[in-house]
């Protein structure tokens, strides 16, 4: 305690800790849990570029607070403070989002989780190691289609994903998207391109573009301004579009954490984003990787709280049904969990233990859990230096909204204490879960 006030009092005195507490409620319970949040954001071991967090308890916000930049100028132009209002780009947990919209589908169209995909796809989809093994939605949503993302996963507008997956279509190379020593259903392995798929199905029993279908699915009927098209966003919501950033060069491993901020991703500061390359030749139901399905999703803490509540609210937002408890039920059900001995999946140095249709699950068991006393499900995030937490306990109604727009430290030289994840997330999880959920 003594050595976090020596923090605090440090901070303050170096002039750091004033814009990060900027927009940080400051007034009864939230005091302590604002400033034990601006110190974990400011701490020089990993530095974060920006922080926005959000917490549920028993159904209702308990605490939201921004740190850092959303924009950080690096002495050229003026910093922007993170706010409440700050979209992200949230890397994987547009898995989930993704999942939501296909699960309306699911319930609209009467989609079949466990028949062979490439009938919706329009196209034969087999692994050629086991050509008699078929592919189902249930294996692309829970990564065991045996589909790896070694040749990639993401890829032009005019391009079809069936040139790609397809042995001896023109963009097939190698095959190294096949597993050639797991057939479907047999391994766990995390994988990108089954979302590229998935959106591509979307489109192909819709008509409709991707970006637009999630929109009508998902984010209109909740009353976000959200997307997974950046181009399409309205001004003001661009202006508060978080840029990702890292200290350390784009696309390389080597850091520096005396260097200057970098931007990753979203810098939009000079110009405003441009629509997908080639989108002139954009044919929906071909391959929807442009708008990114996997990872693409643009949006606030606050809109991901809208969400969240109304997944625990069995579906419903304001009086209206989005999602049919059942669907809710079936998606959130555990579909796979880690043996421990590697046998049936590849956790990613612990990271993935159990797994719904597109969620990630943290029973609250060591190793495997988030926060002590939180047992959630839900997606993390992880890319161009943003690391993201979405999870909530059905059950009890709590839940944990994170939202990183950058480290200044390598995270995976950040180990955590009792789990995979770095210990600035551990810290800021805890945290969270102590001040706005458990106490």
């Amino acid at each position: 305690m003594n050595g976090h006030r020596r923090t605090i009092l440090g901070l303050a005195l170096l002039g750091t800790i004033e814009p990060l507490l900027a927009a940080v409620p400051m007034s009864g319970a939230d005091t302590a849990l604002g400033r034990e949040l601006a110190a974990i954001a400011a701490d020089p071991a990993c530095e974060l570029a920006s922080l926005s967090v959000l917490a549920i308890r028993d159904g209702k916000v308990s605490y939201e607070g921004q740190f850092g930049r959303r924009r950080i100028g690096n002495g050229a132009t003026p910093d922007l403070p993170a706010n409440r209002d700050t979209l992200y780009r949230i890397a994987s947990i547009s898995k989930l989002m993704t999942t939501l919209g296909l699960m309306r589908l699911v319930e609209d169209k009467g989609i079949d989780l466990n028949a062979d995909v490439s009938g919706y796809l329009g196209f034969k989809l087999r692994n050629p190691h086991f050509p008699d093994r078929t592919i189902t939605l249930r294996h692309l949503l829970t990564h065991t289609s045996s589909l790896r993302d070694e040749a990639g996963y993401s890829f032009p507008a005019g391009t079809a994903l069936r040139d790609f997956v397809t042995p001896g279509a023109a963009l097939y190379g190698t095959g190294a998207m096949w597993a050639s020593h797991a057939g479907p259903g047999e391994y766990f392995t995390y994988c990108n391109l089954g979302w590229g798929l998935i959106g591509t199905l979307m489109e192909r029993m819709t008509g409709e573009r991707f970006d637009g279908l999630m929109q009508r699915l998902l984010l209109q009927p909740l009353g976000l301004t959200a997307g997974y098209n950046p181009s399409a966003l309205p001004p003001q919501a661009l202006n508060n579009l978080a840029t990702l950033y890292r200290k350390r060069t784009t696309d390389t491993e080597v850091w520096d954490p005396n260097g200057p901020w970098i931007a990753q991703v979203d810098d939009y500061s000079t110009r405003p984003p441009a629509p997908p390359p080639g989108i002139e030749r954009y044919v929906i139901g071909d391959n929807a990787t442009p708008f990114s399905p996997t990872g693409g999703l643009r949006i606030a803490a606050r809109d991901m709280g809208v969400i969240m509540r109304m997944l625990m609210n069995g579906g419903v937002h304001e009086g209206k049904r989005i999602l049919q408890p059942a669907t809710l039920s079936r998606m959130f059900a555990r579909q796979w969990t880690a043996d421990g001995s590697g046998k049936n999946g590849d956790t990613l140095n612990g990271f993935f233990n159990c797994w719904g249709l597109g969620n990630a699950q943290f029973p609250d068991q060591p190793g495997r859990r988030l926060a002590e006393g939180f047992d959630a499900i839900g997606h993390l995030g992880d890319a161009y230096g943003l690391r993201s937490v979405f999870a909530f306990d059905a059950a009890r109604r709590n839940g944990l909204i994170v939202l990183v727009g950058g480290t200044s430290s390598d995270p995976g030289l950040q180990k955590g204490t009792y789990s995979a994840l770095a210990r600035f997330e551990e810290r800021v999880l805890t945290s969270l879960f102590r001040h706005a959920i458990a106490g």
